[in-house]
């Protein structure tokens, strides 16, 4: 299927921009700021992570040299605020270790190679998932390559416009056959689905002020509460 501007994705879309306006995200100072974020918000929210880096940033560990020079032990102790981190401790080493030998310790070094290419690369590395190397891809690098995560599953679920068990791929399939394929647009949606997910489409949600309510048949269900 071609790209389109019409469709449901697109409708959705509109409708959440139109509710919470412009997100900004990914907020990070550097390009390597955003693939450390991207590692340790798994499982845990947005402002863990950022007490996590605030942690690293003091300790001056918030680089890729400083990252390989330190043990295992001392960034899991900085990391703490974001939940699991002796995993994501390991996860920042393996990540560290592959972007010294492929690419001298920069992510702008990434930019040279192709998409896809580089998504392979990525994925290779132990402990980086399909979320966080999309997550790499569009908000350091500027890729296009729409970022799936919980929020996403649960709202296009409750639409009705995805699957129930849908894999990743095919999820994130489905945002890039029905949308212009633009970094600056999926950049966009996705941190607005986040929004979105956090403050209205809850596990318990929040139908009654839903900007997708008239399209969503989950509110018929569900009292708001």
């Amino acid at each position: 299927m071609k790209p389109t501007r019409g469709g449901e994705a697109y409708r959705v879309y509109r409708l959440l921009y139109k509710a919470y306006g412009p997100q900004r995200w990914w907020p990070a100072e550097t390009d390597y700021e955003v693939c450390v974020g991207a590692i340790l918000t798994q499982s845990t929210s947005w402002r863990n992570v950022e007490k996590a880096v605030l942690n690293m940033k003091a300790a001056g560990i918030l680089g890729n040299d400083a990252i390989l020079e330190a043990k295992s032990a001392g960034i899991a102790r900085l990391i703490r605020p974001s939940l699991y981190y002796n995993v994501k401790a390991r996860k920042l080493k393996e990540f560290a270790g592959f972007l010294g030998r492929e690419y001298g310790g920069k992510v702008g070094n990434m930019r040279r190679e192709r998409t896809a290419t580089l998504r392979a690369k990525l994925l290779s590395v132990w402990g980086l998932g399909p979320e966080t190397v999309d997550s790499m891809l569009l908000y350091a690098l500027g890729r296009p390559s729409f970022v799936v995560d919980a929020y996403t599953r649960r709202i296009f679920r409750r639409l009705g416009l995805t699957g129930e068990d849908a894999r990743y791929d095919v999820l994130k399939a489905y945002f890039e056959n029905h949308l212009p394929r633009k970094a600056g647009l999926y950049n966009e949606y996705h941190a607005l689905i986040v929004e979105h997910g956090k403050s209205v489409c809850r596990t318990k949600p929040k139908c009654g002020v839903c900007c997708l309510r008239r399209m969503c048949g989950f509110n018929l269900k569900v009292p708001d509460g």
